[in-house]
């Protein structure tokens, strides 16, 4: 009996061996990975004074179209006048792109401890209209759940049914967080499964942001999707580096939804690590009652 179950334990720790083997194989080297981020260093000096300007548009690139939800921070760490600092980002980064109904979707998912869309993928196909959208939002203060944030704009942005175009257009989706926090829950796993899905993740994190956490939600290569801002006020300084990133890339490159499946071996390793520690205790339990026996 003995042998037979410790035979099982020995085929399933094979099973979770060769999963973290594998994903390891993918991940890099973690001394690599620690050192992957885009440090933006202090303006000392006042920067100039902006408010957000609805009329006022400037188109900076053809980008390849794109199907982009901005998921924004607004917890209670973010200042009335640091999250107006964000807005101002939100609309020179829609200036950069080439919006349209057959171009460029833009949403936003507004969060803090609860999760708010403040617009969808469908409903403006005009800079103008977007930035009022833009100009009315309001922080939610209270709590930072970016995890829950991130699982709302999967299930609820990122869908048909909310203006985003079918696989089938292969249309590039892109998913642009912006926290200053730690987050008060799971970000690992819902960022794994929404890149499994073909949504490329770009983190900012801004002042006390948690770089673990911008890593963990970020897609990979991480020096390319993971940026840092020692303070909102120059956070605006980001819109070139996104206008590089988003405006230079051709219309034929397309995003391939986890060819190796690394994101869903992720998922799967620690499925398995979780079941053989559950058949473990099962198996203590039954020698405990063979030796009574």
């Amino acid at each position: 009996m003995k042998s037979f179950l410790w035979s099982v334990l020995f085929c399933a720790s094979l099973l979770l061996s060769d999963a973290l083997a594998t994903y390891q194989l993918n991940a890099g080297d973690p001394q690599l990975i620690a050192a992957q981020s885009y440090a933006q260093t202090r303006n000392n000096g006042r920067p100039p004074f902006r408010t957000l300007d609805p009329s006022k548009t400037d188109s900076q690139c053809r980008s390849r179209p794109l199907d982009l939800v901005f998921i924004i921070d607004s917890s209670r760490s973010v200042r009335p006048g640091e999250f107006e600092k964000v807005k101002i980002f939100l609309a020179d980064m829609v200036d950069t792109l080439d919006v349209g109904s057959d171009a460029t979707r833009v949403a936003v998912v507004n969060y803090a401890s609860t999760v708010k869309i403040e617009f969808l993928l469908k409903s403006h196909f005009n800079k103008p209209d977007m930035k009022k959208a833009i100009s009315r939002i309001e922080p939610l203060a209270a709590g930072t759940m970016t995890g829950l944030a991130i699982k709302t704009a999967v299930n609820e942005a990122f869908t048909e049914e909310s203006g985003a175009r079918p696989r089938s257009r292969k249309i590039t989706k892109v998913a642009i967080i912006v926290t200053d926090g730690r987050p008060q829950d799971q970000v690992e796993e819902v960022s794994a499964a929404a890149r499994a899905l073909g949504i490329e993740i770009y983190a900012v994190g801004v002042d006390r942001a948690d770089m673990r956490s911008l890593q963990l939600m970020a897609s990979i290569p991480l020096e390319d999707h993971v940026f840092y801002v020692e303070t909102y006020g120059v956070i605006e300084k980001l819109t070139s580096k996104f206008r590089k990133t988003l405006c230079e890339m051709k219309a034929a490159v397309v995003v391939v939804e986890d060819p190796c499946k690394c994101e869903a071996r992720l998922a799967f390793q620690k499925q398995t690590q979780a079941a053989i520690q559950q058949l473990t205790a099962k198996i203590e339990r039954l020698e405990n009652m063979v030796g009574r026996a």
